[in-house]
């Protein structure tokens, strides 16, 4: 058995049964977040490159402080002189990509990066001996992942393919469309459970923490709700909707229509179908904002319609600001504004002030799915005696908020010397990023991706015992979220187990093949 010895340790058991795979078949890696996904892809890329002398190996992940984060990784615990690593980055010179791609051992880079310059005809794939694609649940629809292994596949001399993630979705067609791209050939999942691997995490407290819908707060949702049935009504008798009116229905509602219009379709129905859906869309965001966010950004949403309406941007807007349950609601909400926010919000107060007394040293991470909230979460617990806490956000600026790379990497910098001991994060802190052990992870709302809920919970319980805890509100979406990404991470267990057990007796029919074609051949 291949072994080697890093500065980080021995691998693990676990790691070496999912290496001896990945050595002989294009392989899915499913494992929780900190447990070892790249020493797995670094055995590998040793294994492939002694195998195959001169051969390159190109590890793609799809942020570039991800990659840069792998390529470091490597870097540290390569032998000197071992291979020449190279990062390809977009900032960098095509011509000088063209130029690096032959003498390069080892490439790191984002697939856009990759996936430009095989368009371009800059590099080809045929010396590359292994693939590694990081967070592999990327690899669907029109995504570069795809591109880039279809051409992998079709050119290399000598392929071989691992995809890593920590949950790779829940539908069973999603899960093997990903095969499909990637040509996986066996499936390796580990959960918290798995015997092989709980020795190696600690003890992960889950507290779900519910919390009474204000009665302040009802009124504006009745309001809000009244209209909101009066739109799905319509769309219904207008047969155009049929079945539950969730927010993912009414998308590929809009979806369709709008291909409808644009393809010359636009009758009247067509046309008016697809205004109403998009009131209803922006009202479900509304009642979703005043049942799990609060007064604040459900009164910032209200003047951006506003103002869109005024401005003439959407016909749609204009025709939900000017109805008079929508006036009423937003009458409702300025008289409230400054008086309370969502009882999350107290709560949330209250658990981290109970937290950093019992442990002064503990570092946290509070998700929430807006910026606007995360913001406003951020100022408030920087109130607290012991806790300091920067908002940590995408690079795109919504609402004037936004963070360059250099600024999430100061971020992430003084969050490990202990500088802030509180990220309040939108969901950049769920995927990859290198962020240090934190004692407590805090979800402000539940989120209906299992992908999403497993990546946020693997930030804790690795090194040490950690918590995790999530505020629902009972009787609103927030118990429709959690309930949701409860069910399908469940799914996505058996959904594994059955496409792992097709690959199984797929390779058992092969198998039985070819020993019955030499049965045959040596038959005299």
């Amino acid at each position: 058995m291949f072994k080697i010895v890093t500065m980080e340790a021995v691998p693990r058991d676990y790691q070496e049964k999912i290496f001896e795979t990945a050595k002989d078949f294009n392989t899915l890696v499913v494992l929780p977040t900190g447990t070892g996904k790249t020493l797995i892809a670094f055995l590998l890329t040793k294994q492939r490159i002694e195998s195959f002398p001169g051969s390159k190996i190109l590890f793609l992940a799809p942020t570039k402080p991800l990659v840069e984060q792998h390529f470091d990784y490597f870097k540290e615990h390569l032998p000197e002189l071992y291979a020449e690593i190279q990062m390809f980055t977009g900032k960098m010179n095509a011509a000088k990509r063209k130029k690096m791609w032959p003498k390069a051992d080892i490439i790191f880079s984002t697939p856009q990066c990759i996936a430009n310059d095989l368009k371009k005809r800059r590099i080809d794939l045929s010396e590359v001996s292994l693939l590694v694609e990081d967070e592999a649940h990327r690899c669907t629809k029109n995504y570069d992942y795809v591109y880039i292994a279809k051409e992998y596949i079709k050119t290399s001399k000598n392929p071989r393919i691992i995809g890593m993630t920590a949950s790779p979705g829940s539908d069973h067609q999603s899960i093997k469309n990903i095969c499909d791209s990637l040509g996986i050939e066996k499936i390796e999942s580990r959960d918290r459970e798995s015997p092989d691997v709980q020795p190696h995490l600690q003890e992960l407290k889950v507290e779900m923490i519910e919390i009474d819908f204000p009665p302040e707060l009802q009124t504006i949702r009745t309001l809000l709700n009244e209209l909101y049935e009066q739109k799905i009504q319509e769309l219904k008798n207008r047969r155009l909707l049929y079945g539950p009116s969730s927010k993912k229905n009414l998308l590929m509602l809009q979806f369709k229509l709008g291909r409808m219009a644009s393809a010359g379709n636009a009758h009247f129905n067509t046309l008016k179908g697809l205004s109403i859906c998009a009131q209803a869309i922006k009202l479900s965001h509304a009642l979703e904002l005043v049942e799990t966010q609060g007064i604040t950004p459900l009164k910032k949403y209200f003047q951006n319609l506003f103002e869109q309406a005024n401005n003439n941007q959407s016909n749609a807007v204009k025709q939900i600001v000017k109805n008079p349950l929508f006036g009423k609601a937003y009458t409702e909400t300025i008289n409230l504004g400054g008086k309370m926010e969502h009882p999350k919000f107290a709560k949330l107060r209250e658990i981290m002030q109970s937290e950093i007394l019992s442990n002064p040293k503990s570092r946290f991470i509070i998700f929430s799915h807006y910026r606007n909230m995360a913001s406003l979460i951020s100022n408030e617990i920087n109130k607290i005696t012991g806790l300091k806490a920067s908002l940590f956000v995408g690079q795109l600026k919504k609402d004037n908020i936004g963070l360059s790379q250099k600024e999430q990497r100061q971020i992430i910098e003084n969050f490990k010397n202990g500088e802030i001991n509180v990220l309040t994060s939108t969901s950049i802190g769920e995927e990859g990023l290198d962020l240090p052990e934190v004692n407590v992870v805090i979800f402000y709302e539940p989120i209906p991706s299992a992908i999403r809920k497993i990546q946020r919970a693997g930030r804790t319980a690795r090194l040490k015992p950690g918590k995790l805890i999530t505020l629902m509100t009972k009787g609103t979406r927030d118990e429709t979220y959690h309930w949701a990404a409860h069910s399908k991470e469940k799914k996505m267990k058996k959904v594994i187990k059955d496409i792992q057990n097709d690959f199984d007796n797929a390779e058992k029919k092969q198998k039985s093949l070819r020993d019955f074609n030499i049965r045959q051949s040596i038959v005299p």
